[in-house]
């Protein structure tokens, strides 16, 4: 089953067994003997991977709930140092670079027994298929088994370096951003339309662009142009500082996003509550820093 599992999520056997550490033959081998044991096809080979069928759909949620019995016979929910075992979350990459290495720490610190694998990816995480324990998201999903809560606004503006600001011509106004590089999101790569920052600004043009956040951030940092920046990623880089922040600002949330199921889980629950209280601390100290600059 453990398997079986791995298979699912990655939908491939190299990273199935980079996952189990086995050699993907001993995967494949595996996988072929299950389904000779149930007389069932469970995934479909080709070219782009392993999908499941019919079949392995159905065995699917029957595994899942086997994997976390196991997982809560096997660890307590608390030992006298804290949490204990291995817990994944899934963010998008402003808030896993720039807020969860900070806030994991501090937890950690408390839980010498915890492991927690941050997994920074642009895009919405399937919890269905177990990506992750948890995710972290900037809207509230309206369809699937979830649990949502949401956890703290946060604020963003637009921000440049001075080495940029010194060496171009000044923007007093936002219609003076037309004459400067702009830096943000691919286009068509925009995964949620709350991180459509530039569309209210009637600029057309980005000169550069990314998919993630931290490669936006570090572009603006350079003194490769202007672009809209969190608020609690400033304090990081030395010499970036807000734009016209009476003229533009936007205030998006973070939601903590779990499965159904998950929340007779006890480890998780207790694991929840810490993230988000420390999270919300963490984007209010950060933002109260740029607000006293």
């Amino acid at each position: 089953m453990r398997i079986f599992l791995a298979l699912a999520r990655t939908e491939s056997l190299g990273r199935a067994g980079q996952q189990l550490r086995l050699d993907p033959a001993t995967v494949g081998r595996r996988i072929a003997r299950l389904e000779d044991s149930l007389g069932r096809r469970l995934f479909n080979r080709s070219y782009q991977g392993y999908a499941l069928t019919e079949e392995g759909a159905r065995l699917l949620p029957h595994a899942l709930a086997a994997e976390s019995a196991m997982t809560e016979a096997t660890r307590e929910a608390t030992t006298e140092t804290g949490l204990a075992g291995q817990i994944r979350i899934g963010a998008p990459d402003g808030c896993a670079n720039y807020l969860l290495p900070q806030v994991v720490a501090a937890i950690c610190a408390e839980s010498p027994a915890l492991d927690v694998q941050i997994i920074a990816l642009p895009r919405v995480f399937n919890l269905s298929r177990r990506e992750a324990d948890m995710a972290i998201g900037v809207s509230a999903p309206q369809a699937g088994r979830l649990s949502v809560k949401k956890i703290t606004d946060y604020r963003l503006h637009l921000a440049a370096a001075q080495s940029y600001l010194d060496h171009h011509d000044p923007i007093r106004d936002l219609s003076n951003l037309k004459s400067h590089r702009i830096i943000g999101y691919i286009t068509d790569m925009i995964f949620d339309s709350e991180l459509d920052y530039l569309s209210d600004l009637g600029l057309e043009r980005v000169a550069f662009a990314s998919n993630s956040v931290a490669v936006q951030f570090n572009a603006i940092r350079l003194g490769a142009g202007v672009g809209v920046v969190h608020d609690f990623a400033i304090p990081s880089a030395k010499g970036v500082r807000r734009i016209l922040p009476e003229k533009f600002n936007l205030t998006r949330s973070f939601y903590l996003i779990r499965h159904l199921d998950d929340r007779r889980v006890a480890r998780l629950n207790q694991f929840a509550d810490l993230l988000s209280r420390h999270l919300r601390r963490e984007v209010q100290r950060l933002e109260g820093l740029v607000d006293a600059t």
